[in-house]
């Protein structure tokens, strides 16, 4: 099949996600540690902020996909035929996700712990709403820019590649503006108004960049008339779709594991390693950039042995460098970078692999039910992301308090000497649990079913359908990957 992207739409389209990817990158590292050790909240009490704010992040998520799907129904016609279904909620989104970024590393002037806590949670609220608002439509765009297999993961290679780039600006931001401001709260509220305003850019920049394909694309479909099904009944079967099941658990073993380093690193690199801020910057920063570089290589690799290949060979290598983090000790500073190094490879895959899968997914989906709903996927997947993140987190702050873990009183740098209970259980969360829920993703990985060959027979048979020449297709039973094939011809 035949459908080739320009490169600038690409380009483009990977750019749509580098706002998000900054402001998010930020957070994963930064936000628990800021609300202990510069906010001076409780490790508890700040993991049930980030537990409110991911739980929110987790129901606007299948609220938003659903809604962007039928907006059709709410909006003004002539603004759905100028513009679609996604890019409305992409132009509202964009200013309102670097405001809300920027009100996260304000310290508001309230003495009482749960005025602190009222405030960073609504805050929370406020800037995940904006995020959605604008990452999963820019993400369920991907289905309607191509159908070519090969072209999917190429577009998401450079949906990845300006990810991890997008993450690795905004570490270099924080190394820039802590190695001029050492200490202090207000290096974090300049980071938030820097930052907040390169996050608004790039979303524009990619409704300019992938629109003129989208139209184009738009009028060569032809419209379909399928019924819409029920809410529920969606539901169900987006839940027995099989492949689609072993893709948002390979998604979501892989995304805990980083979501659970990366909050738990600076607490790592800081009391068990001995070392500043700005190692903590810098190890980052070796993940990200390794994780950049390797994975238009990783694209190669998939485009010639197959998407699935590619997870498998690259996770154990991230799945290495978890466990030695284990057994590093505070003078192994040169180990550490090293591991930093094999996680960044094995991470590229984890960036690029299950993205690349599901927009395949969505034509299964389609050939199954006769509807396309790229909204309800996406949202239904960040839906359980973030609502897996929301526990982790929350688990790793309670975990934490347990431990005995002494958070910075607000107002002072220097940060008190820790329990040994506590840095157990630092290095715990930061090697085994990833460790684990990785074995879980490469399992998951081994039976994932749609290959190439798979998928270019769905696409036929949507194709076929679309010409009208079959009408009924029944792949309820799993055959050779994509089912026995039961068909009515149009009489």
């Amino acid at each position: 099949m035949q459908d080739k992207l320009h490169p600038t739409v690409k380009f483009a389209y990977g750019a749509g996600v580098m706002g998000g990817a900054m402001t998010t990158n930020i957070l994963a590292f930064f936000a628990l540690f800021f609300l202990t050790n510069v906010a001076g909240l409780d490790p508890a009490l700040a993991g049930s902020v980030l537990l409110v704010g991911n739980i929110w992040d987790a129901f606007n998520d299948p609220l938003i996909g659903t809604l962007s799907d039928r907006c059709d129904r709410f909006l003004p016609p002539n603004i759905i035929h100028r513009w679609g279904k996604r890019y409305p909620w992409m132009l509202a989104g964009g200013i309102s996700l670097g405001i809300a970024f920027f009100l996260v590393w304000f310290i508001p002037p309230f003495e009482k712990d749960w005025q602190m806590f009222a405030y960073y949670s609504f805050v929370a609220i406020l800037f995940f709403s904006a995020y959605t608002s604008v990452m999963l439509p820019a993400s369920a765009l991907a289905p309607e820019l191509t159908r070519d297999y090969d072209e999917r993961t190429s577009l998401m290679s450079f949906r990845s590649a300006f990810s991890i780039g997008g993450g690795m600006c905004g570490l270099l931001l924080a190394k820039s503006i802590f190695a001029v401001m050492a200490t202090g709260p207000e290096r974090y509220l300049v980071l938030g108004a820097i930052g907040g305003m390169f996050a608004i850019v790039p979303t524009y920049f990619s409704i300019w960049g992938t629109y003129p394909r989208f139209q184009k694309v738009r009028y060569q479909q032809p419209p379909q008339d399928a019924k819409r099904l029920p809410f529920k009944q969606q539901v169900k079967t987006i839940l027995s779709n099989r492949p689609y099941l072993l893709v948002i658990g390979i998604y979501l073993c892989s995304w805990l594991a980083a979501q659970l380093t990366a909050s738990i690193l600076p607490y790592f690199v800081v009391n068990w390693m001995k070392l500043s801020e700005n190692h903590l910057v810098q190890a980052a920063i070796a993940v990200q950039g390794t994780a950049l570089a390797a994975v238009f290589g990783w694209s190669v690799i998939g485009r010639r042995f197959g998407k699935k290949i590619v997870y498998l060979l690259g996770v154990p290598l991230w799945l290495i460098a978890q466990v030695g983090l284990l057994l590093l000790q505070p003078d192994s500073v040169g180990w550490m970078y090293f591991f930093a190094v094999m996680v960044g490879i094995g991470l590229s895959t984890a960036y690029l692999v299950p993205w690349s899968m599901f927009p395949d997914v969505v034509d299964y989906d389609e050939l199954l039910t006769g509807e396309r709903r790229e909204g309800i996927f996406y949202g239904f997947t960040v839906f359980l992301e973030k609502l897996g993140t929301a526990i982790a987190l929350f688990l790793v702050g309670r975990i934490l308090a347990i431990a005995g873990f002494i958070s910075i009183p607000r107002g002072e740098t220097a940060p008190p000497p820790q329990p040994e209970s506590a840095m157990l259980a630092i290095r715990l969360i930061i090697s085994p649990l990833p460790a684990i829920l990785l074995i879980f993703g490469l399992i998951l990985a081994y039976f994932y079913p749609i290959s190439r060959e798979v998928y270019q027979e769905i696409y036929l048979k949507l194709m076929a359908r679309r010409r009208g020449e079959e009408r009924e297709w029944d792949l309820g039973s799993w055959d050779s990957g994509i089912g026995r094939r039961k068909r009515k011809r149009k009489s």
